[in-house]
């Protein structure tokens, strides 16, 4: 019996030890993969079946040999829905609005209603001091979002179209 029982014991300890063993090591590194600066570390990182108590490892930060190879993470960013990845597009404006911004700031920013050459419609805002826009200006509209507007994702180019550009103050 005494040996049924040292034997049921090692076979458990040689297995739960394995298992210890196994799960414990760090995950593994496919470093022989071309990296690019669009694919993140994580993609070259694989942990494989391994898991301790059901639970995955979480993937260790980059080694210095990794960075070297694969270079600094740079988070992709998604391309501007209204603007459809491009870099300015033209459009109409619809009505001169007047917003308010977010705590704590305190301040009447000008913004426009614009409907895009694509059918849709935005809100921008008119950077700069005084504007000349009216209903049916054409403005051309770049990305680029006012911190303290909320829901303002673009901006009028300025010198553009019916859009004349800031007027520089006079010397005194």
């Amino acid at each position: 019996m005494s040996a049924l029982l040292k034997l049921g014991y090692s076979v458990f300890s040689r297995s739960l030890a394995g298992f210890f063993k196994q799960s414990l090591n760090p995950p593994y590194v496919s470093i022989s993969q071309k990296c690019t600066n669009n694919k993140s570390f994580s993609q070259t990182v694989s942990n494989g079946s391994r898991s301790l108590f059901g639970v995955q490892p979480a993937a260790s930060l980059a080694t210095l040999a990794q960075m070297a190879i694969c270079g600094p993470y740079q988070k992709k960013r998604p391309p501007n829905k209204a603007m459809n990845g491009k870099p300015f597009i033209k459009g109409i404006v619809l009505k001169t609005l007047i917003r308010k911004p977010k705590k704590p700031n305190s301040a009447n920013r000008k913004c426009v209603r614009v409907r895009l050459s694509d059918g849709r419609e935005i809100t921008a805002h008119i950077p700069g001091e005084g504007h000349n826009l009216q209903e049916h200006n054409i403005v051309l509209i770049r990305g680029g979002r006012t911190q303290d507007l909320i829901g303002v994702k673009h901006k009028v180019v300025r010198g553009k179209h019916d859009c004349a550009p800031v007027q520089k103050p006079s010397p005194k």
